[in-house]
């Protein structure tokens, strides 16, 4: 009698299996109509991290997969070419500033003694001139004593032929005229040597003030030697700062997709080293068809299902939507056959999830009115 019971058991347990299996299949589960689903795959913006000169690669640091840091370093490249600028630039640089300091040095005792020349060759000029000034007032009295005995001898003369005075008197008086005329002759060939002492004077003085010439030459020559100077530092720092671009580093945090070189081969400029990727970068990009893209907009909350971690979706928000609808892609489904193009759908994570990896397929849930969202796959129908 047990046996015939619980075998009646079985029975009624199978045909109840079987019914709720007929039922599911005559009424399968629906989305509900304030969500919008889609199966994609996780996308990102890649980045090539590329060269900005030629070079040979001398050093890669990284590899696929491999994570990065901002400003570390993916390769070292190497330009034999460049490194040689530096150089001449550099001992450029140092034979300019060796002549720069020669010059500085001549321009130092010109300035102690050209000056110190103008000097003495004036004062030696003004002393000549108080000279002359003074030996001329001499001339100009003697001038006047020669004329007054000339006139006294003449008085004397006219006095002696009348023998009112002594014939010696006549005589002392023509011996002082002689005198004093002997004594103007010689002021006069003394101012005249005076007057050739000024005028060498004068020469050395204009010599001395056009020697002062050199200290401007000297100026300019160095003023023409700091710019040179100046203009080869330029260039130097321009061939430093290109072999500072040979250190190529990360411009992001993330990690590594693809590596495009190897060591030893010789790169141009623009050319990529490798392929990174941000992981804030990353996204869901799935389609929806045309009955369903009007209704969706930028900002509606979203979630991402992993086939991993199908009780564990990632908070999501939808960030793009095409403007332009494209025939459907071979490896999307849609509702319907009748419809034939669809629009790209972008649904980024609220935060970065390590769990998204580049490639990845996903599903990605859009809430059209806000609020409700799924929280396992198990809520929806099989996609």
């Amino acid at each position: 009698m047990f046996r015939k019971y619980l075998l009646g058991f079985f029975l009624l347990g199978l045909t109840a299996l079987a019914a709720l299996f007929i039922y599911l299949k005559l009424h399968p589960k629906t989305l509900p109509p304030y969500l919008v689903a889609g199966v994609g795959r996780i996308d990102g913006d890649l980045v090539n991290i590329n060269t900005k000169y030629p070079g040979r690669i001398a050093k890669l640091f990284v590899d696929e997969g491999d994570t990065i840091k901002k400003g570390e370093r993916i390769a070292v490249l190497e330009s034999p070419e460049t490194e040689a600028k530096k150089e001449a630039l550099s001992a450029q640089i140092a034979a300019k500033q060796k002549a720069l300091a020669a010059q500085k040095v001549a321009l130092q005792i010109q300035q102690n003694s050209l000056p110190q020349n103008v000097k003495k060759a004036l004062a030696a000029k003004e002393a000549k001139s108080a000279a002359k000034k003074a030996l001329m007032q001499k001339i100009a009295a003697l001038r006047s004593v020669v004329a007054q005995d000339g006139k006294d001898l003449e008085r004397l003369r006219k006095l002696l032929s009348q023998n009112l005075v002594a014939s010696h008197k006549v005589e002392l008086a023509k011996l002082k005229l002689q005198t004093d005329l002997a004594k103007l002759r010689a002021s006069q060939e003394q101012l005249a040597q005076l007057q050739a002492a000024i005028n060498a004077a004068d020469a050395t003085l204009a010599q001395a003030k056009s020697a002062l010439q050199k200290i401007k030459a000297l100026k300019l020559q160095i003023a023409a030697l700091s710019q040179e100077i100046a203009a080869l530092q330029a260039q130097k720092k321009s061939i430093e700062a290109v072999l500072n671009e040979m250190t190529i580093r990360s411009p992001l945090t993330g990690y590594v997709v693809d590596k495009v070189a190897l060591p030893g081969e010789v790169v141009g400029a623009g050319m990529s080293i490798v392929t990174a990727i941000d992981p804030k970068t990353l996204y869901l990009k799935i389609y929806v068809d045309t009955l369903q893209n009007g209704r969706i907009h930028l900002g509606d909350k979203a979630e991402i299902f992993l086939d991993a971690y199908p009780d564990d979706p990632i908070p999501a928000v939808v960030t793009h939507i095409a403007q332009k609808a494209e025939f459907t892609p071979k490896e999307v489904e849609v509702r319907s056959d009748r419809i034939q193009r669809v629009f790209a759908v972008h649904i980024r994570p609220l935060k970065p999830d390590s769990r998204l990896k580049l490639g990845l397929p996903a599903i990605g849930i859009i809430s059209l009115n806000g609020k409700e969202l799924p929280k396992s796959l198990a809520a929806l129908p099989p996609m």
